[in-house]
């Protein structure tokens, strides 16, 4: 899930702009012809700072071995579910950190 995040250019472009409060984004969607919406971010929180530090890492190519800790830490204080290391479905993941993200908009 996360490898498959690090490849989506909008999000790492909207995380990108979204350390810095105080910013506009436009966004825009040309395949749902829809008018480009402008939002003012506020100070990111904790698990939006997490998932842009671990985007960033995974893009630079001078790491090896990249380790999720801080952001798998956060997304543990929004779903204690995944505390304790037990297996769970990876689209269950997706939907708790990009709905732990939004929280923080």
């Amino acid at each position: 899930v996360l490898q498959n995040l690090s490849q989506t250019p909008v999000l790492r472009e909207l995380l990108k702009e979204a350390r810095m409060p105080g910013t506009t984004v436009k966004i825009e969607s040309p395949e749902l012809s829809m008018e480009p919406q402008l939002i003012k971010l506020d100070q990111p929180c904790p698990l939006t700072l997490a998932m842009h530090q671990f985007l960033t890492e995974m893009q630079e190519t001078k790491k090896g071995v990249v380790t999720p800790k801080e952001l798998f830490a956060q997304v543990c204080k929004k779903a204690i579910r995944f505390k304790g290391y037990q297996q769970q479905d990876s689209h269950e993941l997706l939907r708790y950190l990009l709905d732990g993200m939004r929280a923080e908009e």
